[in-house]
């Protein structure tokens, strides 16, 4: 049957048109339903990414300074530095996502993650190309968008001397054009001529109060039980990484059905118990050499870090009332030394048993006995 021809101005059927809109209504549903599946699965880090600089934590200068440059449009060259898991990715990319809204955000970033793309020849192509690249203008006028690109740099301080030598000059010729967001751990690894061509901005290490607030929010957005005193001894392991605390997190969610208890953040986080690191550390201040080496090797048979013990006891010797200043540097040291053999592939048995040895050697030897004056 052939269907009925409609004539310019002529309505269409009252059936039809419920029809048209309960297919519409429909597939917006379905899209919703996708788009909350979608969400669900991420990994909670990215879940509860910042998506507005207000959002991010604790770094209210850096915030303040971002917000003048939505004001004004006007960005400068940038350097982010500090320690990992302190927001200096999350920033610069919700502060882009405000600048060039969404219409024009994936066309004028370039993230690159250095660790990976740092050799000189990946800056000759793939950064020299996009940053030569001219933009549009900018049609939608409900978003700054000013006529540059941004180039994120992640990890730097990764890249080669002859990369950062050769960005240098990248940044000279493309400034009209393009603008550089360096971010790295470490500050002193990025040479001074690049150094002096952006404005530095410090991300301080994340406060125990502010990461608390950030673990209850998900905590309850997620209908996550837990104790504090757990969140507490996983933001402790985490030594100020938020990342790392948001990812330690959901693997105990997950692990063990929402129920976060003290015991469950050191059994999923590689975290040594105390009691088994003050047993190590009492064997030590024994002074007697063959009970010390029977309890290390105990202690590496049950599969502990080598590392994480290294860290841990570390601690433990700085803040011990034992002995003086002295002993306590001598100790620091072999420990180093061990930190040091470890990370160059050294047998993990003979590493620990020589530290431990030689620190007995320092509690042993009287020229340590020396009082601070």
């Amino acid at each position: 049957m052939q269907g009925k021809l409609l004539f310019k101005g002529q309505a269409a059927p009252k059936g039809a048109a419920a029809g048209a809109n309960t297919k519409d209504n429909n597939r917006m549903e379905e899209e919703t339903k996708t788009e909350e599946l979608n969400n669900n699965l991420l990994p909670w880090v990215e879940k509860y990414r910042p998506n507005k600089i207000e959002e991010v934590s604790y770094q209210e200068e850096v915030i303040k300074s971002l917000q003048g440059v939505l004001l004004s449009g006007n960005l400068p060259h940038l350097i982010l530095h500090g320690p990992p898991g302190t927001g200096k990715t999350s920033s610069i990319l919700a502060f882009a996502k405000q600048l060039y809204g969404p219409t024009f955000y994936k066309e004028r970033i370039l993230e690159l993650n250095a660790s990976d793309d740092r050799g000189i020849q990946i800056v000759r192509d793939k950064i020299k190309k996009f940053a030569q690249q001219v933009v549009s203008k900018n049609p939608d006028k409900s978003f700054k968008c000013p006529n540059f690109k941004i180039i994120i740099l992640d990890e730097a301080d990764s890249m080669t001397t002859e990369a950062q030598s050769a960005l240098r000059r990248i940044i000279e010729d493309t400034s009209s054009t393009t603008r550089f967001c360096i971010i790295c751990n470490y500050i002193t690894k990025i040479i001074e001529p690049l150094g002096s061509r952006c404005v530095k901005f410090r991300f301080k290490p994340i406060p125990l109060e502010a990461q608390i607030t950030k673990l209850e929010e998900i905590c309850k957005t997620e209908d996550i039980e837990y104790e504090k005193e757990a969140l507490e001894k996983l933001i402790k392991i985490s030594n100020g990484d938020l990342r790392k605390s948001v990812n330690l997190l959901q693997s105990a969610s997950t692990l063990y059905e929402k129920d976060i208890k003290v015991e469950v953040i050191e059994e999923i986080s590689g975290s040594i118990p105390d009691n088994q690191v003050q047993k190590l550390y009492k064997l030590l201040i024994g002074k007697d050499f063959d009970k010390l080496k029977e309890g290390v090797k105990q202690f590496l048979y049950q599969g502990y870090s080598p590392d994480q013990l290294l860290y841990q006891f570390s601690e433990y010797i700085i803040s011990s009332k034992d002995f003086n200043e002295v002993k306590k540097a001598r100790i620091l040291e072999k420990i180093a030394l061990a930190d040091k053999g470890l990370n160059e592939r050294a047998d993990s048995e003979l590493q620990i048993l020589n530290m431990f040895s030689s620190c007995l050697s320092v509690l042993q030897n009287p020229d340590t006995d020396l009082k601070k004056k």
